[in-house]
């Protein structure tokens, strides 16, 4: 069936972008996802399209219908795409499942602070530009602890801390430049929104948790040097949820926790993924071996040793509810998908 044109209104002259278009009276937008062929990006276009909304991705590798190259760098002709759109979702970057080399380190700090430079120069110069951009960032910018929950208000944002390698402060650097690039970008009719988001859990393949739970399965699901440290986590439905909320509503703006209300430390994350497979037994692994194994995983120990304890602070009080609250049921809902 051929898809109605989107009617869209006139862009307004104050702040907040312009009124959402409409098909057949329905609320109806046109959504860009630069950088949305990984696996997060998947989940949004899903969900998106299928609640009837018009989505392009922008990708360095673009090889199906609705996606359009990029080079995450410079502007070009993907600047259209942006102009005329309703949101922007910016989830370009290079993957963090990789070694933590001083190369690699330097490819995810320039990949997501070009990606979100660019993006701010095609927003800033379009003429009709997108009532709301919302742009990836991560959970990982807050500190290691253990006493406290992070969250937007009193949360601690990372740094040199004691106790723990160089490289992890370089990571919250990451972080804390990818959120400032957004900030300083001149886009005064529309509103800017950093997702600071914890794990996504899905059980699409080669997700942290088709990861997560091929080492539970196999019996290697145990505690991580001692397992104290925290997990934070949101499902997938969730994160999509979280997502449509921040889009409509108009009075939020800044960073914002996408993580379920209640981290756990890893020792019992994992016992309940355990209980959800029906693994009994999970052996533990000391430090050293969690880098033998990062290293056999071509992934960095930053990933499993440290403790992101996050809170959705903003979300809760926006009045957000979470529909996977708690990780016993969201992993064995996860787990029966799983096995479908």
């Amino acid at each position: 069936m051929k898809q109605e044109p989107i009617r869209r209104a006139a862009h307004p002259t104050g702040s907040g972008g312009k009124s959402p278009p409409t098909r057949d009276g329905e609320d109806v937008k046109r959504v860009v996802i630069p950088g949305g062929t990984g696996q997060v990006g998947a989940i949004l276009r899903r969900a998106l399209e299928a609640a009837g909304h018009d989505v392009v991705v922008l990708s360095r590798r673009p090889g199906g219908p609705g996606e359009v190259a990029w080079d995450g760098r410079t502007t070009g002709p993907w600047v259209e795409e942006i102009d005329g759109s309703d949101v922007v979702i910016n989830l370009a970057g290079r993957s963090v499942s990789c070694r933590y080399t001083e190369a690699n380190l330097r490819a995810m700090m320039d990949s997501r602070v070009d990606s979100a430079r660019v993006v701010g120069e095609a927003i800033a110069g379009a003429q009709r530009p997108p009532r709301v951009w919302l742009q990836m960032s991560t959970a990982t910018i807050y500190a290691h602890r253990f006493d406290a929950a992070n969250d937007e208000a009193q949360g601690l944002i990372g740094g040199a801390e004691d106790g723990v390698p160089d490289y992890w402060a370089y990571s919250v650097e990451i972080a804390k430049r990818w959120e400032q690039t957004q900030e300083a970008a001149a886009t005064p009719y529309t509103r800017k929104v950093a997702l600071r988001a914890a794990m996504v859990m899905s059980p699409d393949p080669g997700g942290v948790f088709s990861v997560l739970s091929r080492m539970a399965r196999l019996g290697l699901g145990g505690p991580v040097g001692g397992g104290r440290q925290y997990v934070s986590w949101i499902h997938e439905r969730d994160f999509v949820r979280a997502v449509e909320f921040l889009v409509e509503r108009e009075d939020i703006d800044g960073p914002v926790n996408l993580a379920a209300p209640t981290p756990l430390p890893q020792r019992e994350f994992m016992r309940e993924l355990r209980t959800a497979w029906r693994v009994p037994v999970g052996l533990p692994a000391t430090k050293v071996m969690a880098e033998l194994g990062a290293f056999a995983l071509r992934s960095d120990t930053e990933l499993l040793l440290k403790s992101r304890r996050v809170t959705p602070g903003r979300l809760l009080d926006a009045g957000f509810t979470f529909e996977q609250p708690e990780w016993g049921a969201a992993a064995a809902e996860l787990t029966a998908r799983s096995r479908a």
